[in-house]
Order: C-alpha cells, then structure tokens, then sequence
C-alpha cells in the first residue's frame, strides 16, 4: 500500500455510538496516517448523548460528528475508502453498498453500549468500556506494517484484530 493517509470507514447499523467512537479514535491514533469515517446502514440522524459525553470527556471535539447513510460514500464525489470495519453484527450481516477503492473488509464485534438500561452510570461505564475494545483493537490497526503485508496476511491481520477481548487475542 501507498504512503498517502488511507481512508477508514467505521460501520454500524444505527452510527450514533459505536461507529462514531471508531472514527474519532482512527483519526486521533492514526496520526495523520489513517482517516476516519463512520456511517450507518440505518442511521438514526443523531449521535448518541453518551458518546458525545464520552469523547468530551476524553478531549475530543464533538461538534463535527453526524450521524449518516452508508450511502454517502458510494457517492462518485466520496473519499475512496481503503478499509471498511464494521463493529456491530448486524451490519456485518448486512449488504454493503459498492465502495469506490474495493476496501478491505473486516469484523470487530463490539457490544453495543446505547443498548445499556439502567442508570446514566451504568450506561457510561457500558461506553468506556466499548471506547477501551475500540481503543486496543485500532491501536493494534494503527501499528501494522501494511507496506509489508500482501493482501492475504493484512485480511489475516484485520480479523485477528477483530477477536481482540480486552487486549488479548483469542483462537489466533
């Protein structure tokens, strides 16, 4: 692969929490060298107050983040997506549109956190703890030597990414 930054999408069904953490942390560990996207199959037209919460507190600044169609990037006037992940099982079951780029693909499964009942707490820890999955998984994304790795070994490398728990790997 070439030097230039290559495009990352992060793709959920609903893209109002999961994804939207995926592309705030791409774009701050990818320093430069990656950028992020996310989109959603099913947008719900807003991002989630506790991802929004959570990247505040993290110091990021939110007032970019929208929560938007899949469909925008298969757009001709689209950035050319190098990567597409998707990090919710019902997305990954879906049909993707056409890409511009023929991305490489991958699954990191996430529990959803904006499924969480129970208290505003109980529900930001259910946050943090997917922000900490993500935060592994696209370190070890970030650090991969892709001007060594043919497409086999790189598609290798994505899904053990995605069977990242808690920073280890597992059947890997």
């Amino acid at each position: 692969m070439s030097d230039a930054a290559k495009n990352v999408l992060i793709l959920c069904t609903g893209n109002s929490a999961r994804s939207i953490l995926g592309e705030a942390l791409i774009n701050r560990l990818g320093e430069g060298r990656f950028r992020g996207f996310s989109a959603g199959s099913a947008p719900l037209g807003r991002v989630n107050p506790f991802a929004i919460r959570l990247l505040n507190e993290k110091g990021f600044a939110v007032e970019h983040f929208r929560s938007k169609s899949w469909d925008e990037f298969s757009n001709a006037d689209a950035p050319q997506i190098n990567f597409a992940l998707t990090v919710c099982d019902n997305a990954a079951r879906e049909t993707c549109p056409v890409w511009h780029g023929q991305p490489v693909k991958a699954h990191w499964g996430i529990p959803d956190p904006a499924a969480k009942l129970g208290t505003n707490e109980a529900k930001m820890t259910a946050f943090g703890k997917a922000y900490k999955q993500l935060e592994k998984r696209i370190r070890a994304f970030v650090a991969l030597p892709l001007a060594d790795l043919d497409e086999a070994n790189l598609q290798n490398e994505l899904n053990a990414i995605g069977c990242m728990i808690d920073g280890d790997e597992t059947n890997v």
